[in-house]
């Protein structure tokens, strides 16, 4: 096993920032309003753990082809990704949740947990970190995607209303859809160069 420390950098940098304004950092934010945040954390630290290894196994599989049909896929999915957050943005979908309060460790980790494992499945930051995986290692990228995942879910519930009414989210969004097509370009021109 083998861990390339840029690797692990470039993943997190990807997740944190397409996690940053996604749903999950708002359910996360207004579950640890009305439950204990550690145990919201827990919960949703998992599901993102889980949902990290079923990507990394994705990406594996991808990374058995040819390498420049790996390189092509990659900027493929880069591309997607960079699309999808450039054209977003609008911020405006408020989705109404229950008032009701959870006590107790395994049911706010459980609710926790369900909520993130329903919503993040074929998510951008899943499907980032099937093509990272793929074209820089999985461990690396596991490491890397499960760290900014977590942290994501703990800024989230320790700083989520500062952020969710001073940082414009949109320009997070256009931030990590610009690296993306940048991903997209440099992994095209590895076809071609390397």
């Amino acid at each position: 096993m083998s861990l390339d420390p840029l690797a692990i950098l470039t993943a997190f940098g990807l997740i944190f920032l397409a996690e940053l304004p996604d749903k999950t950092m708002f359910a996360s934010l207004a579950m640890g309003t009305r439950m204990r945040p550690l145990y919201v954390w827990f919960g949703t630290s998992t599901a993102f753990i889980v949902h990290v290894a079923i990507a990394i196994g994705a990406g594996s599989l991808i990374g058995l082809l040819p390498d420049w049909i790996v390189k092509l896929v990659s900027a493929a999915l880069f591309a997607f990704g960079a699309f999808m957050l450039l054209r977003s943005g609008s911020g405006d979908e408020d989705e109404e949740t229950e008032t009701k309060t959870v006590t107790g460790f395994w049911p706010v980790y459980s609710t926790a947990f369900m909520a993130v494992f329903i919503s993040e499945w074929g998510d951008l930051t899943q499907i980032t970190t099937a093509n990272l995986a793929a074209s820089n290692g999985t461990w690396s990228t596991a490491i890397g995607s499960a760290a900014a995942l977590m942290s994501v879910s703990a800024l989230a519930l320790l700083a989520g209303r500062f952020i969710a009414t001073r940082v414009p989210l949109k320009t997070v969004q256009r931030i990590g859809g610009l690296c993306m097509l940048g991903l997209a370009i440099w992994s095209v021109t590895e076809i071609f160069v390397g």
